[in-house]
Formats: structure tokens, C-alpha cells, sequence
């Protein structure tokens, strides 16, 4: 998912690390913490594979004899690749751990994909809900006061989330009959 995330910002603008770990920040900061250490051998990564390359220092830094910074550019190849991502819409879009991601950059992704991701997510969701329910049915009166009230907010929560899920497929539904 850190691949798709870089990918999609450079898919923007070139950006140095510094810039592009900002914009990891605003885009995903509520659902996970990007470090330079995980940053930076990523960008190399991407490097070697040709999906993006590093651009002479900026002008001004070199004016003020600061010290360069390295500014990341997509190549064509990361364009494709990019776009290859966002086309997918199989299970591993839809888990906690990269649905975020995905959201993030919904305005890119194929109307149909969309909707793809957001019902599995919502099936992925409801599954969850479901075990939940399941859960505090089966535990009952066998856990104590605050484990319960633990389990209570979690089907809250999930229950919640499918609502929402329902609300953005019935959008993307009613734009597709458009």
C-alpha cells in the first residue's frame, strides 16, 4: 500500500521525501504513520524498479548553498503501474489495512472499481459485525461489565461503518444511473 500511496502523490507533482511524507501525513494521518525509515528504502525501491526517478536539485537550494534536496518524479512506467493499482479491486483493497489508501484515491479509480472495493469492504465489515454479534451473544453475562461495554462500542462501531458504506454504494449507484 506505501507503493500505492507514492505512487498516487507523484502521479500529482514531483516531490522531495520530506514533502512527500507530509502529504502521506495529510492524506492518511488518521490511519497510519509514515517514517523516513520506511520512507526512504521504499523510494529506493521504486527507484530500481524504474517506476520513479530523481530529478537535479532544486534551483533556489543551489542559488543559497543549501543542501539539495532530491525531488522523486513518475516515470512513464510508474504511470502504468499507478494505474494498474488503482484498477485492482480484488480482497486486499478492501482490508483495514489498505482500504484507506484506496479511499484516498477514489477520485482516480474507475467508477466501477469504486463500487467493487466499497462492496467488499462493506462484506469484509459485515463479516466483522456479524462475529461481533456473535461474540457478545455467546460471551453474555460470562464477561465482566467493561469487556462487554468493549465489545458493545466495537458492533457500534462496525455498524456504523456499513451505514456509511451503504450511503457512498448508493451514491456511486445513482451517478452510474446518470
Amino acid at each position: 500500500m506505501f507503493e500505492f500511496a507514492l505512487l498516487g502523490l507523484l502521479h500529482e507533482a514531483p516531490m522531495h521525501g520530506y514533502e512527500l511524507r507530509k502529504r502521506l501525513h495529510d492524506l492518511l494521518g488518521a490511519f497510519r504513520a509514515f517514517s523516513y525509515g520506511s520512507l526512504y528504502p521504499t523510494l529506493r525501491r521504486l527507484q530500481r524498479a524504474g517506476l520513479i526517478v530523481e530529478e537535479g536539485p532544486e534551483e533556489s537550494a543551489l542559488a543559497w548553498g543549501r543542501r539539495a534536496r532530491k525531488v522523486y518524479k513518475l516515470t512513464p512506467e510508474g504511470k502504468e503501474r499507478f494505474a494498474e493499482l488503482l484498477a485492482n479491486a480484488g480482497p486486499q483493497t478492501w482490508d483495514d489495512d489498505s482500504f484507506g489508501v484506496h479511499l484516498a484515491f477514489f477520485s482516480r479509480t474507475p467508477a466501477d472499481i469504486r463500487i467493487r472495493i466499497l462492496e467488499g469492504r462493506r462484506r469484509c465489515v459485515e463479516e466483522r459485525r456479524e462475529g461481533l454479534r456473535e461474540r457478545l451473544t455467546r460471551t453474555g453475562e460470562q464477561i465482566d461489565r467493561y469487556t462487554r461495554e468493549l465489545h458493545r462500542q466495537g458492533l457500534e462501531s462496525t455498524e456504523r461503518e456499513v451505514r456509511w458504506l451503504n450511503e457512498l454504494i448508493a451514491h456511486e449507484q445513482s451517478e452510474q444511473d446518470e
